[in-house]
């Protein structure tokens, strides 16, 4: 087997345009074990990224030992990431939770389900019957889990508590993703399919490093590469990324300028005549609105606000103008950064205007970072309402009212649903008392983590963890659940291009953890949620009645399920829709140009996408889309924090292709944790030697908020800009500290500020303002005490010392 820790993307099976992307199966087996000693295969999907790999569970006496691709599902041909290929030790390792956890003056002691559950809902009665109510609950959760855990948690907070107070770890990487579809087309979904890699003649990659990320995705698009009419490739990334040194045009714009950037390259293209009149005349609206605000950009002026050669502006015009089939993905460079709504609806304009939706080879990915993302805005377990419904629409409301047999009045409808920087500033102000967090880890995760941390401390706030790990929230919470995870408990999920994947359960969870599903299902029946008519409000017990009564919801809608079963799911993925009319499911949306933008169907009515302003239904009526696309134009705005004399530097924040989230699994893998067992801090060389830093050196990174240690390293990150992966917590410090009690300065989050997009509420983890000090070589020596400030860029180097102005306070933003 090659070895997938020096080489994460395997050898190359090249081949053509329009032609079937061969099939390589990846397999990795514990030592000792062979293909012949599998027992039993069991289908799965990964679970470590979003890209919907589908792949087989090896079994052997009941114990997990190993996994391979599946080669015949339309996702990954056979091939698997490394996190997947190695991750699933961790289901083995020894400090898994195995029994609930209650808190006892400052400790967590083991106790039995019965005991911790009765604190929990003991609790939760006191405050729903109380003064507030609803609107004392709080429920933050994950992008791993699966649909029917997703969809039973949303039937609890909406119909049975009635709290508008949901949301997920997926507001911090996916948001945007659904904003942009949402306000471009009327309603979330990814329009392409991954099969347009097989077609395209160019791909665009928007602040995407898709081989780290998505590394089978970008398997498939090296193999066109290296086969015969391959595609160009343009990266817009401030980093020399793997994908950036493929690309044939690398765009490395200041960050926070993204919005910028595209208008200076949707201006191109309108200016060269690179657009499809007859398309736009047909299918979308705003045309020209567009024109009148590009137009404020030309090139020189994008090339001076990004700190990019005009000419490189203009090679990427040419390769997006040129090509006749082009793929467009997008993620966390435009998801975390400024505007970044408007920063995505900018590339959904560039394909509207070019007629590049629909057909094979033309198509756009706003790509999840979590395996079940999508499955947390369909199944209304975040900040939307299930089904891809509209949470001002009255008939919406009614439906899911009728669904549920509740009232309407009991569906929290009266105001937008409370996004997850809203949760814990509701929990910091006291108003949330119990917040349940389940499969994700903001103690490292959200941004300003000392301010985080207080939040979960606080005396009065109730704090339910479920999860597999203690893991640095855990050891904050008042109960601590232990679950199951993928392996130990059946599911389904749903990944970028809109393929439902099944996983079976192949073995049973340590101990006494529970399946999510279960966990919640045992919550319901102890609070008694009772339906309209007195009955149970929820009967399920198990998760294929789940799925069932969630195709139901699903009926009629963009993502209708009604023709998905588990027994089909088990011969392979399959895409929704999946209907009486698309049985087979549906590769590509919107290929007769019509979108769910009619008022009765939309899934908002729009936002103002500088302010974040809700558009009135009467206002989004008035413009009678009649199914037709919306353009939206959008002027640059500054970031809301930029460098200063104090803080010269900007940080961003990103992944390894080694581990995932806050490593509470791949941390656990020894492949993955030798590969990435550390943080590290990007430089540019030119920076370095300002700083008197040389590689290896030990420094400090300090923000207004807080300060980080890392290692550097000198590479091609933009001037200006250092670059640490997000990754690193506290738990494995290996200084003999207990969970949770280790050092708090290696995670990138202490310096991250607290705000959000105006439109998503995603927070902006990729603008926080810094400086770098050397404290040691690396060799261990201290560093002399610096004699000049923090490396402020020289004069006449190109890099400016501020960029638009003051600083803007941001600490405390509300939208």
């Amino acid at each position: 087997m090659v070895d997938r820790i020096a080489d994460p993307w395997g050898p190359r099976t090249p081949y053509g345009p329009g032609e079937r992307w061969p099939v390589r199966v990846d397999t990795f087996l514990a030592d000792g074990h062979t293909e012949a000693d599998v027992q039993r295969w069991v289908p799965s999907a990964s679970i470590l990224h979003s890209n919907g790999d589908a792949l087989d569970i090896a079994v052997v006496d009941d114990r997990i030992v190993g996994v391979r691709g599946r080669a015949g599902d339309r996702v990954n041909h056979g091939r698997v990431d490394p996190k997947d290929l190695y991750g699933w030790q961790a289901n083995h390792s020894p400090d898994r939770l195995r029994r609930p956890l209650v808190r006892e003056g400052d400790r967590l002691v083991e106790t039995d389900w019965d005991t911790a559950m009765g604190r929990v809902v003991a609790r939760s009665k006191e405050l729903w019957e109380g003064p507030g109510g609803w609107g004392h609950f709080g429920f933050y959760t994950s992008g791993q889990l699966f649909l029917e855990e997703y969809y039973a948690l949303g039937v609890i907070g909406k119909a049975g508590l009635g709290t508008p107070h949901m949301d997920g770890n997926t507001r911090l990487c996916t948001a945007t993703a659904a904003a942009a579809l949402k306000a471009s087309f009327g309603a979330d979904g990814q329009p392409g399919s991954y099969t347009d890699v097989d077609h395209c003649d160019a791909i665009a990659l928007w602040g995407h490093n898709v081989a780290e990320t998505q590394t089978v995705l970008w398997m498939r698009m090296l193999d066109r590469r290296c086969g015969p009419n391959p595609p160009a490739v343009l990266a817009v990334d401030p980093r020399a990324t793997p994908v950036a040194r493929e690309a044939d045009v690398h765009l490395a714009p200041r960050n926070g300028t993204n919005v910028a950037l595209l208008n200076g390259l949707l201006r191109e293209l309108i200016h060269r005549g690179r657009y499809d009149e007859a398309y736009v005349g047909a299918h979308t609206l705003g045309f020209d609105e567009l024109c009148r605000v590009v137009e404020d950009y030309p090139v020189a002026k994008v090339a001076e606000l990004c700190d990019l050669r005009p000419a490189d502006i203009e090679r990427a015009a040419e390769l997006l103008g040129e090509s006749e089939r082009l793929v467009s993905t997008v993620l966390q460079g435009f998801y975390q950064s400024n505007q970044a709504t408007a920063a995505a609806c900018q590339v959904n304009n560039l394909h509207l205007i070019r007629g590049m939706l629909g057909r094979p080879g033309a198509g756009i990915y706003q790509m999840n970072g979590q395996p079940t993302a999508q499955n947390t805005r369909e199944t209304g377990a975040d900040g939307d309402l299930p089904g891809l419904r509209n949470w001002e629409n009255p008939a919406h409301i009614a439906e899911l009212a009728r669904l549920w047999n509740v009232d309407v009045d009991t569906i929290p409808h009266w105001s937008p649903p409370t996004h997850a920087m809203q949760i814990f500033r509701y929990a910091e102000q006291g108003s949330i008392k119990l917040l349940w967090i389940s499969a994700t880890n903001p103690a490292v995760s959200l941004p300003d983590l000392a301010r985080i941390r207080r939040i979960l401390s606080k005396p009065d706030l109730f704090v339910v963890v479920q999860d597999i790990f203690r893991t640095e929230t855990a050891e904050l919470a008042d109960v601590v659940l232990p679950a199951a995870t993928w392996g130990e408990k059946t599911g389904t999920f749903t990944s970028v291009d809109r393929t439902v994947h099944i996983s079976e359960k192949a073995v049973e969870p340590p101990g006494e953890a529970r399946a999510d599903l279960d966990i919640f299902l045992d919550y319901a029946r102890r609070m008694d949620f009772r339906d309209r008519d007195g009955n149970p409000l929820i009967r399920w017990t198990g998760p294929e009645e789940v799925f069932e009564a969630w195709k139901e919801c699903s009926r009629g809608r963009p993502c209708d399920y009604t023709g998905i079963t588990y027994e089909r799911l088990r011969g392979g993925g399959i895409q929704w829709p999946c209907d009486e009319a698309h049985p087979d499911g549906t590769e590509r949306l919107y290929t007769d140009g019509v979108f769910h933008t009619d008022p009765d169907d939309c899934e908002t009515y729009g936002h103002d996408l500088t302010t974040g302003a809700e558009l009135l239904a009467d206002e989004y009526r008035a413009k009678e889309p009649h199914g037709r696309a919306f353009l939206h134009a959008a002027p640059y705005q500054p970031s809301p924090e930029v460098p200063s004399d104090d803080y010269p530097l900007l940080l961003t924040t990103g992944r390894t292709v080694y581990q995932f989230h806050t490593r509470t699994k791949t941390g656990r893998s020894t492949q993955l944790d030798h590969a990435a067992p550390e943080s590290w801090l990007e430089l540019n060389p030119s920076d370095a030697e300002r700083l008197g830093v040389g590689e290896g050196d030990l420094c400090r990174i300090e923000s207004p908020r807080g300060v980080v240690r890392a290692r550097a390293r000198l590479c091609g990150v933009r001037p200006g800009v250092v670059f640490l992966p997000f990754h690193y917590g506290y738990w494995d410090t290996g200084d003999g500290a207990a969970p949770g009690e280790g050092r708090h300065d290696r995670a990138a989050n202490e310096l991250t500020v607290t705000a959000w997009d105006a439109v998503s509420k995603q927070p902006i983890f990729k603008v926080a303002a810094v400086r770098v000090v050397k404290e040691a070589g690396s060799d261990g020596r201290p560093a002399p005490a610096p004699t000049v400030g923090a490396a402020a860029p020289p004069a006449g180097s190109g890099i400016p010392a501020t960029v638009g102005g003051p600083a803007a306070e941001a600490s405390s933003r509300e939208e």
